[in-house]
């Protein structure tokens, strides 16, 4: 059954409330109050990336990946232009890899068994082949010779997604969601994609390895680009777009609608807002709260001449706990304190806190679009101070620009960020422009690292870490801990996939641990289902009641295995759908055109 019951519809969200009630997701959850190591923060520059860095996942302790768009970048591989790399963390050095279509605005996520797959696309521009329905499977190993690899003719897509959003559920598999048959500025209905897919392919509610409708993808036309989903801890999806929400009950096709986003703010491309799922813990009963920041309330329906790169941005930050109290109380709004922000990353660090970086202060994303371009950018005003957020602080203090140092390189259009294993934070990229070029704004391929004061202290360490860690088991670490520590945290990570300010599968999740006497063995406890933690890489950190972190190392969740296989709803896939054009299909898209000649004009009707 496809049922849509919209929040203006009084007896639905009455029930589903109630329905939240009875599954005991009906209390209002309190955030573990937890210290943070005061100082300065340092920043450097070292180096750089060989292709702009559109996209960025960590991949192993060590190691993490960039996807580009083809363009000309300086790094070649197989005698073309590369437009994917291997970056070493400690090294900074990085090895060509050679993806076969165009990864020119896909998503990425990573299933049960640690291979991150990246789909989605755009058509050929300069070479390579038509990447729309993409699926490129990276496996991450120590010995330097993993590659990108794809075989479209028996893994594909069903349909063609440019701007789609992804997360990986509780079976290990991961959900594709939304994006458009072909690209543009903006979604309208006439290259809108309203579906949702499943990698790999499932039977699953009469869709046979096939995409399933969204009505919510139709409703948020038009700025419904990277949509905004996380995994709930009931096994349930939040989704976001544009100004709605809704939940998302994948097992059912359902759609429950939320609260609409406050005050007219957009919040999905072009409108980017940076959201994350706030820490989960057995302290607030797993409970999921979702924090939104920035966006705008530019509309969504004029031509996009007439939209300004000077347009003013929201400082808006909201919050909204997902249980029947908090439903039923709506979003909390907050307020940015170096004002309006778009294309932010929400990064979350280790000792619980929310970093927020890149993004510019004034117009939208994208570029080649806007009336009055700063080169080729719709966007100006870079965001060049970060914020740092601590969700459990009272009302009032929890922004802080304290001891935090100002970068110097704009990070605008295709920016990213990620937190690493060493609790660093890793910013890259920028390119606000249709290729390589040196206008204002230009192509960038810098690396900045950014130095928490945590990283200036005594820091704890522990060995034993299981490679694999199944639901519900306990395990014993050996710690070493700085001499003034009295207690310590745990905090189990993925680090997840960043693109366009949208951060896949983002995730903390605080464990039960035990310290021995001694201070010496700490006994912890795995997360107690794959709806807390769905299965696939983590990185486990531990934190002293002084809010240092230790290196972050990785594991999986799980046991390692793939996700479930359904041959024939993959044999059904195949045979119903077609796959990539091996010519160019999208002949829109121009060097004067930006992200494509689409524009919404047409006025949507009121809801």
């Amino acid at each position: 059954m496809y049922t849509v019951p919209h929040i203006g519809n009084t007896f639905s969200i009455i029930a589903f409330i109630l329905s939240l009630a009875s599954s005991g997701r009906g209390t209002a959850p309190m955030l573990e109050t937890r210290a943070s190591v005061p100082g300065t923060w340092s920043l450097v520059q070292k180096g750089t990336t060989g292709v702009s860095g559109m996209q960025l996942a960590v991949v192993s302790e060590t190691k993490a990946i960039i996807y580009d768009k083809v363009e000309h970048n300086p790094l070649t591989v197989n005698g073309h232009v590369a437009w994917a790399v291997e970056l070493d963390l400690n090294t900074q050095q990085v090895r060509a890899l050679n993806p076969l279509s165009n990864s020119w605005c896909a998503t990425g996520s990573f299933i049960s068994n640690g291979t991150l797959v990246n789909s989605g696309g755009n058509p050929i521009v300069i070479t390579g082949a038509n990447g729309l329905q993409g699926i490129r499977l990276f496996t991450p190993c120590t010995n330097g010779s993993c590659d990108v690899y794809e075989n479209p003719t028996r893994i594909r897509l069903s349909s063609a997604r440019w701007y789609p959003s992804s997360v990986r559920i509780e079976d290990g598999s991961i959900i594709i969601f939304g994006g458009s048959v072909s690209g543009g500025f903006i979604n309208s209905a006439g290259i809108n994609n309203p579906s949702y897919e499943f990698y790999p392919p499932k039977n699953i509610n009469g869709f046979n390895g096939l995409k399933i409708p969204s009505q919510f993808l139709i409703d948020t036309l038009n700025g419904n680009h990277f949509p905004n989903l996380v995994a709930l801890p009931d096994g349930t999806i939040f989704v976001s777009a544009n100004r709605q929400a809704m939940i998302l009950n994948w097992k059912t096709n359902t759609e429950t609608r939320l609260p609409g986003i406050p005050n007219g703010v957009r919040i999905s491309s072009p409108f980017s807002a940076g959201h994350v799922l706030l820490p989960l813990s057995p302290s607030n009963n797993y409970t999921p709260e979702i924090m939104i920041c920035g966006g705008s309330t530019v509309s969504d329906t004029v031509s996009a001449s007439s939209i300004s790169s000077q347009a003013p941005t929201s400082a808006q930050c909201i919050r909204m706990v997902l249980n029947a109290a908090g439903i039923a109380a709506g979003w909390k709004v907050e307020t940015m304190p170096q004002g309006g922000r778009i294309m932010v990353d929400m990064i979350l660090l280790p000792d619980g806190r929310v970093m927020l970086v890149n993004g510019a202060q004034t117009g939208v994303a994208g570029y080649g679009n806007v009336g009055n371009q700063i080169g080729q950018s719709n966007a100006d005003n870079p965001a060049f101070t970060p914020v740092i957020y601590d969700p459990a602080a009272p009302a009032g203090s929890r922004f802080s620009t304290a001891g935090l140092v100002a970068s110097t390189i704009p990070r605008l259009y295709h920016s990213t960020a990620s937190l690493t294993p060493n609790g660093t934070v890793m910013l890259a990229g920028s390119n606000p422009n249709n290729d390589v070029t040196t206008v204002k704004y230009p192509t960038e391929y810098r690396l900045e690292f950014y130095s928490p004061p945590y990283m200036n202290v005594a820091r704890p360490s522990y060995t034993g870490l299981p490679a694999t860690i199944n639901y519900g088991t306990t395990f014993n670490l050996a710690v070493t801990l700085p001499a003034n520590t009295t207690s310590v945290t745990v905090a189990l990570m993925d680090l997840g996939f960043a693109t366009h300010g949208v951060h896949m599968d983002q995730r903390l999740v605080q464990l039960v641990a035990t310290l021995s006497p001694d201070k010496k063995t700490l006994s912890v406890q795995a997360p107690p289902s794959a709806t807390i933690y769905p299965p696939g890489p983590a990185y486990l950190y531990v934190v002293t009641n002084t809010g240092a972190p230790s290196f972050g190392h990785k594991t999986i969740i799980g046991t390692g295995a793939s996700p479930p296989v359904d041959k024939a709803a993959i044999a059904n896939m195949l045979s119903k759908t077609s796959g990539p054009s091996v010519v160019p299909a999208f002949q829109a898209l121009a060097p004067a055109e930006g992200d494509g000649s689409n524009v919404a004009t047409a006025v949507l009707p009121a809801p």
